[in-house]
């Protein structure tokens, strides 16, 4: 088995289906099962078996599968560290960060990271903070940048603090909210527990959701189209949105807010480019 044999056997178990597979790899279909049909007579055994709808791995072929994604990891970690032999910052930053901060924050801080030292290339993961936790956990991204407060046995920083704010294309009287058509959109659960929370504190029944939508920006320009008003973090509004915008406080005058965190393994702070980054954006203002 070679590198291409492995991420084959990866995609494949994580997908269960082949040609969706082989879209993910970049190759034809013929090629794919070829190379599985070849690796099967390597070993001598079935790795999976054809079923309605895709594939079911064999135990062998899940046993192959978890062999795989070790010596990926172990390839990537030996290719970083030979290259942070030399006296360059150079090798690939695999960073994951939470939906929100990739889309508002993370190209300019990308951007001036590469001014820099133009020698580093990126390997970019994005999704909800739950999903970037998953990824540092399993080693794919030696930094993640989470928004809320997670369980973290390794390195973190603080890197930015900000308010949940109100949203309304008119200006609206805070007390009245549980009768004004409220907006939903789908995140994760530590921004939602901070709503509810919030929401929880303030009244004593649930707002009047009238619409869900699939994500934020989405849910703002229902805002700016007048169906109702909103909850969302700072970090996602911009000047050019023209709504009323209202910082949220708990009874007690407490603002409420939402933290950004940087997250790693001590162990990476071994590599050159993972620890410029690291101290780089730590001086950014944010």
């Amino acid at each position: 088995m070679d590198e291409k044999d492995w991420v084959a056997i990866k995609t494949l178990y994580e997908e269960k289906n082949i040609s969706r597979a082989a879209e993910r790899l970049y190759v034809s279909q013929p090629a794919l099962t070829y190379r599985l049909k070849n690796l099967e007579n390597e070993f001598g055994t079935s790795i999976f078996l054809k079923v309605k709808g895709g594939i079911e791995f064999t135990s062998e072929g899940i046993h192959l599968a978890s062999y795989a994604e070790e010596m990926i990891k172990k390839l990537q970690l030996t290719k970083d560290y030979m290259l942070n032999m030399k006296n360059e910052v150079r090798g690939t930053l695999r960073l994951g960060a939470s939906s929100n901060f990739a889309q508002y924050k993370l190209p300019k801080i990308l951007k001036q990271y590469s001014n820099q030292f133009p020698l580093v290339q990126f390997n970019v993961n994005t999704g909800w903070s739950t999903e970037i936790m998953n990824l540092l956990n399993s080693s794919v991204v030696q930094l993640g940048i989470l928004r809320g407060n997670y369980r973290w046995h390794g390195m973190k920083t603080l890197l930015h603090r900000e308010r949940l704010c109100l949203i309304s294309k008119r200006e609206v009287n805070l007390n009245e909210l549980t009768t004004i058509p409220f907006i939903n959109y789908k995140t994760d659960s530590s921004l939602k527990n901070l709503i509810t929370g919030w929401w929880n504190d303030r009244f004593s029944t649930p707002p009047r959701v009238t619409m869900e939508t699939d994500r934020q920006e989405t849910c703002k320009e229902m805002v700016k189209n007048d169906l109702g008003v909103s909850i969302l973090p700072e970090i996602c509004m911009q000047p050019s949105d023209n709504l009323y915008t209202y910082g949220l406080s708990y009874k007690n005058g407490e603002p409420v807010l939402r933290n950004t965190w940087l997250m790693y393994h001590q162990d990476s702070l071994k590599l050159a480019a993972v620890k410029q980054f690291i101290d780089f954006i730590n001086k950014m203002k944010l």
